[in-house]
């Protein structure tokens, strides 16, 4: 079956047997792949008539392979070897996971970090392309990019038009804009697909294709999976991982997503924001969380923790009890979870195309950026690291005494959401703290990076049950960076990104503990220790 694999056992194989007859009866994948709009209820209509293409994109993306090709040549014979990516969500973790399987390399920019961003455009200028995604140009991190982009070129004497690669959809402002700046190439995108659903469209394949991945084997292996996954059959595996996703009874809302020897680098950040922010809205959905194979989540037994294992297509692995085991190519996978998405959101009773709260905390950002207000005052500074928080702190005085005070409001069904808004590769050892806090905790906790977490498990945070409990991170930059013709610098940017999503969060009731870091490389080594300090479950 196109390389695909499906077991399951417990509370996942028992949701099959629950749902399977009723979804195989409603010709739920044959209406699925015949675009039908009405398969998640009259109130998503509108909103799904307008975003399947991605159920036929493997067809319908072909063409682009030898576009993508001749500009690819192109590029090679002017010395041009070296490929960024500027774009966010969707436009931007389904290319990195594509060129990482594939081994080739891809600089992937999807932070306004100063330092992050710093570090691209500094990077083999005169050897680089760029890539800017966004379906309509507007989103505010890629648009900065951009601009610095197009100033660097400049500077170094290189023809920025020449340099630079658009992909949007057909009629966007960015559309317009770049054909009448001369870009060098624009592609045009389904505009009926979602970002998060864009994998194997010009958004997922044209960066990953200059890159030099190989996007025709992928989209062969998404057609071939295409022939099985339209099935009106029981042993329709897109059917039964839906099934596990959303049809759990009760409800297991914390899937922990393991890549267990799978093959495929960063399946689970792409499938992360696929879920969350498809399925967490109307105070329901489920919360993917990224983990290792040993994860403190993976063995707690939880009676709200799903766990699904990524393994190889040959691996002979047994699921545990409570666990779902997946394989499968990189192409037909991606088929595959857009497929269970979009069953699991039939099951919840929610509309899997639409993402109503991730523009509250784009609409807080640019608020702040515009009124600039005086930063709110620390409750205390413990060594490098300044602490704010809700009257919940308490008489808190340290950053292990606070991180108690966050924790006690952990219910037995939440879970801890970790963001740090910092530049994910030099602080990458960071995201070790989510294993120590899954273990202290005995919950199910993510890490995200800002402002890239914004646009996939943003959703859910706001969107999805209120029992989460959120740590946000924030640092200092060595040197803050100018975006031309803005009136704000990168960092001003990421730090009202990062302030408006915890005012948010806080107006929807959820705790946001906010951790600066005046000197960030002590901070992290500081907040690192804080967190081994824990010890024991607090609620032990």
């Amino acid at each position: 079956m196109s390389g695909l694999a499906f077991q399951a056992t417990g509370a996942a194989l028992a949701a099959g047997e629950l749902h399977l007859d009723t979804l195989v009866a409603d010709r739920f994948a044959s209406r699925l792949f015949d675009k039908d709009a009405t398969l998640w209820g009259p109130d998503a209509e509108s909103e799904s008539a307008i975003r399947l293409g991605w159920v036929e994109a493997p067809a319908v993306s072909a063409p682009l392979v030898t576009e993508i090709a001749a500009l690819r040549a192109e590029f090679a014979a002017e010395g041009v070897t070296h490929i960024v990516l500027c774009g966010m969500g969707g436009s931007s973790l389904a290319p990195e996971v594509i060129t990482a399987t594939a081994g080739v390399e891809l600089t992937v920019l999807d932070s306004t970090d100063p330092e992050q961003v710093r570090a691209a455009v500094t990077d083999r200028l005169a050897r680089t392309a760029v890539v800017v995604s966004s379906k309509s140009g507007s989103t505010l991190e890629t648009d900065s990019q951009r601009r610095i982009f197009e100033q660097e070129f400049t500077a170094a004497g290189i023809d920025a038009k020449a340099r630079i690669v658009v992909v949007t959809d057909p009629g966007s402002p960015l559309d317009a804009a770049a054909r009448a700046a001369g870009y060098r190439k624009v592609f045009n995108a389904d505009p009926h697909v979602g970002g998060r659903y864009s994998a194997l469209t010009a958004f997922g394949l044209v960066p990953s294709g200059l890159a030099g991945a190989d996007i025709q084997a992928l989209l062969d292996e998404a057609e071939e999976a295409a022939e099985f996954l339209r099935e009106d059959a029981a042993d329709n595996i897109g059917l039964a991982l839906g099934a596990a996703l959303g049809g759990t009874a009760p409800l297991r809302n914390k899937i922990v997503i393991v890549d267990d020897g799978s093959g495929i680098v960063g399946f689970a950040d792409w499938a992360e924001q696929l879920i969350a922010e498809s399925t967490g809205k109307l105070g329901t959905g489920v919360l993917p969380v990224v983990a290792g194979p040993a994860a403190p989540e993976t063995t707690s037994g939880a009676a709200d923790v799903l766990v699904v294992r990524l393994v190889a297509a040959d691996a002979e692995i047994e699921p545990a009890a409570n666990e779902v085991v997946v394989s499968g190519g990189l192409g037909g996978q991606m088929l595959l979870w857009e497929v269970a998405t979009a069953v699991a959101g039939r099951l919840l009773g929610i509309n899997p195309f639409d993402q109503p709260d991730v523009e509250a905390a784009k609409a807080a950002a640019r608020g702040l950026l515009d009124e600039t207000p005086a930063p709110t005052a620390a409750a205390f500074t413990d060594g490098s690291i300044e602490v704010r928080g809700g009257d919940w702190l308490g008489d808190a005085a340290t950053v292990t005494e606070a991180l108690r005070a966050l924790l006690a409001h952990l219910g037995t069904d939440g879970y801890l959401s970790v963001q740090a808004y910092l530049d994910r590769l030099t602080h990458a050892p960071l995201a070790g703290v989510r294993d120590d806090l899954a273990a202290t905790t005995g919950r199910p906790v993510t890490f995200g990076w800002g402002p890239r977490f914004l646009h996939s498990t943003g959703q859910f945070h706001k969107g999805g049950p209120a029992i989460g409990v959120f740590l946000q991170v924030t640092g200092t930059p060595t040197e803050d960076l100018a975006i031309p013709d803005r009136p704000f610098t990168f960092g001003e940017l990421i730090a009202a990104q990062a302030a408006g999503d915890a005012q948010v969060l806080a107006g929807h009731g959820r705790p946001v503990l906010r951790l600066h870091l005046a000197d960030t490389a002590a901070g992290v080594a500081q907040l690192s220790a804080a967190v081994a300090a824990l010890g024991v479950r607090p609620n032990a």
